[in-house]
């Protein structure tokens, strides 16, 4: 099954409208994650239709409406809380859900990836929502995993006031499988001519990579939310 997601968005003159693109499935290492884009589908507003078997669900905030201006309390200006979020009409074999958040006019870390605002996973399968200000760390007593650019919590939107209004995307997934990546990992290198093998943290951005591959073929529904934000002048 493919996995859907969005990689292209309308920059002028029209704040939102979000262009959802299917991907071809994922394939290769955790760390080697590559989507291949098909045609893009017809122009959606953040309740994007799923392909296939994956079902449509309905991701919502009572924070902003769909495509409207997310409140400064979501976001780093404001108290960087993460938002109340409820969702429905998941399928009946969800064994967990998956949310991403990323800000679609922005790439991290010197990578071409949507910069990675919030990448939750192993939602148990009885969640209908999430609730504000979610509380931080790795992994929480109910077995939901978390991490962002920056670290083990949500990091909210911060566009800076000089520039255009960014798209923030909420994609929840529904899997029929749990998803076995942690998210706290480190990875050994085999150190070259002798030397002695050297160890390192694994990025956010390989988590997301990792878990990307994980979810290929697992999707059963799919919702899609949009907010937009801009540092306010001064």
């Amino acid at each position: 099954m493919p996995l859907i997601t969005s990689r292209c968005f309308v920059r002028a003159g029209i704040r939102r409208a979000v262009c959802l693109a299917a991907c071809g499935a994922l394939a290769g290492a955790a760390t080697a994650a590559a989507q291949t884009p098909a045609a893009p589908a017809a122009q959606q507003r953040g309740g994007g239709r799923g392909r296939g078997g994956v079902q449509t669900m309905t991701l919502t905030t009572s924070a902003w409406a769909d495509g409207g201006q997310i409140p400064i309390k979501y976001t780093q200006p404001g108290h960087d809380v993460s938002p109340p979020l409820s969702w429905s009409d998941a399928p009946p074999n969800t064994l967990s859900f998956v949310l991403l958040v990323h800000d679609l006019d922005t790439t991290g870390n010197g990578t071409t990836d949507a910069l990675l605002q919030w990448l939750v996973w192993n939602i148990p399968a009885t969640a209908r929502g999430l609730p504000e200000h979610m509380p931080q760390g790795p992994e929480l007593p109910d077995g939901t995993r978390q991490i962002s650019v920056t670290g083990p919590y949500y990091r909210g939107p911060a566009a800076p006031s000089s520039g255009p209004v960014h798209h923030y995307l909420f994609e929840l997934y529904a899997l029929d499988s749990k998803i076995d990546v942690p998210p706290v990992a480190t990875t050994t290198a085999t150190g070259r001519g002798g030397a002695p093998p050297t160890t390192r943290a694994v990025t956010p951005s390989e988590t997301r990579a990792a878990i990307l591959t994980a979810m290929s073929g697992h999707i059963r529904g799919k919702a899609v939310l949009v907010g937009l934000f801009r540092r306010p002048a001064g």
